[in-house]
């Protein structure tokens, strides 16, 4: 009843600060490889990209799908000994793992060099990333025990600021003393030490590491389990195209589409927004019988989401030159051919919503796992086919088929298993009228419009308000969508105009969040 728009408004006041965060955090991760792109060339830039592939690969190993467990089961447990049990657990299977992968990074350095790297650096490349491997499980592990405890706050300071900005001026600094692609590596192993300390230190503030504790080791392991499928999976579909690019093809071309894939992705930086407290609340929910309510919620933030990342989907598609000249600069303009394809493949996961975490929330792990080995199995066969002779077109035509593959699984299973939905009648038409109508104006308008630094917060202004009125006069509001204008309102300090008159009130006197949903 009232509890849901309660746990609505929380999801969303959370997901408006993690969005801030968010940004902030993207922005510094896009500017990390801004700062590599720029201060090297196409070809060490490619390098650097190809060897932290491996470190996310390797680090999604060594979590074993326990930070998710932590989140799930954190919330779960009221008794202090349980909360602190399930952290130990996380710690314990995630760090025997980790240091297991360092020492296979340490001793397999050369051959990985051999394999997919050009530069004689790569080798030392590789030994510092090993060593920054357990701190960096580590400390996602910690994060992980703050998100099952709700809180936002200490999550952005830990992951969002201090590990990207500290890593960021750390490159600067040794790539203009001349280290080469070294100083990636170096930088992240200092970035993660001291990101594991804090996240830790932040955590004790929510729970006491230290004292008696109930170990659910096993508990964690089953639920975890088919998420060690699903989680690896899901890397290796974001990092299987450069991978492949650096063994079949140059290092420019990883370079170019390493370039292009990171701007892509930050269509996802919405939707990672809701992601940090959808979880818990949905488990929470899940738990109590409230299963209507994680509908209402999964089909608002969906729309939502999909609004709100529509004007910079737009950018990228109309604008791709501009963008790629603006951020990394002239050199890796060649790449504009394949930011539109990847903006693509994004923005549907995007509209997706938190298909993942719904599915983790219900306890239906090893549907994602089906979902993720779908799509990967799918990225695998169409980068062999493709790569070889098309190079990085042939890299984002494979990943934008394996990302819609993936949540049509996902979604299909949320919609036939469970009745969980974003569909909606106001919702289709929000879905599928923006594109539709705002796509051809702005293909229109851009031979008299070029993105810059100056230009390109304009554009994206304009773009969402038309946005907003074209959901306006095709009918997209519903009555659950004042709590998103209640809470812009509330941290505006401010009242919007005109949006309130077209959302429509409930028939019943009541939120539709109170009633169970359209």
């Amino acid at each position: 009843m009232a509890d849901r728009e309660r746990e609505l408004s929380a999801l969303l006041s959370s997901a408006a600060l993690v969005m801030a965060g968010g940004m902030v955090g993207a922005v510094a991760k896009l500017g990390e490889r801004v700062v590599i792109g720029r201060l090297l060339s196409p070809e060490a830039y490619g390098e650097v990209s190809i060897g932290l592939a491996i470190l996310i690969f390797t680090t999604t190993l060594a979590a074993a799908g326990c930070t998710q467990g932590v989140s799930r089961f954190v919330p779960r447990y009221e008794s202090l000994e349980d909360r602190r049990g399930v952290w130990v657990s996380g710690m314990a299977v995630t760090m025997a793992l980790s240091l297991a992968f360092a020492l296979a990074m340490l001793v397999g350095a050369e051959w990985l060099a051999s394999t997919f790297f050009e530069s004689e650096q790569a080798a030392p490349f590789v030994r510092w990333l090993a060593l920054a491997l357990p701190f960096v499980v580590g400390f996602r592990v910690a994060i992980a025990g703050i998100r099952g405890y709700e809180n936002t706050v200490y999550r952005t300071a830990a992951e969002d600021l201090l590990d990207p900005f500290l890593r960021i001026g750390l490159i600067a600094l040794l790539l203009a003393l001349g280290m080469g692609i070294v100083a990636a590596g170096i930088a992240y192993l200092v970035a993660a030490v001291a990101t594991f300390v804090v996240a830790h230190l932040l955590l004790a503030r929510l729970m006491p590491l230290y004292g008696e504790y109930r170990t659910h080791t096993r508990e964690l392991l089953v639920f975890s389990a088919p998420l060690v499928v699903s989680t690896v999976v899901g890397v290796l579909l974001t990092q299987t195209d450069t991978l492949m690019l650096g063994y079949f093809r140059s290092s420019l071309e990883v370079g170019l589409y390493s370039a292009a894939y990171p701007i892509a992705s930050g269509l996802l930086v919405v939707l990672t927004a809701f992601g940090f407290l959808y979880l818990p609340i949905a488990s929470r929910l899940d738990s109590d019988g409230e299963r209507d309510a994680i509908d209402d919620i999964y089909a608002t933030t969906t729309k939502w989401v999909y609004v709100v990342t529509f004007p910079a989907f737009v950018l990228l598609v109309v604008f791709p030159g501009d963008v790629l000249s603006v951020i990394f600069g002239a050199a890796y303009t060649e790449a504009a051919t394949i930011l539109p394809i990847l903006a693509v493949g994004f923005f549907l996961s995007a509209a997706a919503g938190r298909d993942r975490e719904t599915l983790s929330a219900l306890g239906s792990t090893s549907w994602i796992a089906v979902g993720n080995v779908a799509g990967l199995c799918l990225n695998v066969v169409v980068n062999l086919a493709l790569i070889p002779r098309y190079g990085i077109l042939g890299a984002s035509v494979a990943s934008v088929t394996s990302l819609v593959a993936v949540h049509a699984v996902i979604c299909g299973v949320l919609a036939l298993r469970y009745g969980i939905t974003p569909l909606s009648t106001p919702a289709t038409r929000t879905y599928v009228s923006l594109p539709l109508i705002i796509l051809p104006w702005s293909f229109l308008l851009s031979p008299w419009l070029s993105v810059t630094v100056v230009t390109a917060l304009p554009v994206l202004v304009l773009t969402g308000l038309c946005s907003l009125a074209v959901v306006a006069f095709v009918g997209g509001f519903q009555p659950e969508d004042a709590v998103v204008v209640d809470l812009v309102e509330d941290l505006a300090g401010v009242t919007i105009p005109l949006v309130r008159r077209w959302i429509p009130d409930d028939p019943a006197g009541g939120s539709v969040l109170a009633d169970g949903g359209e």
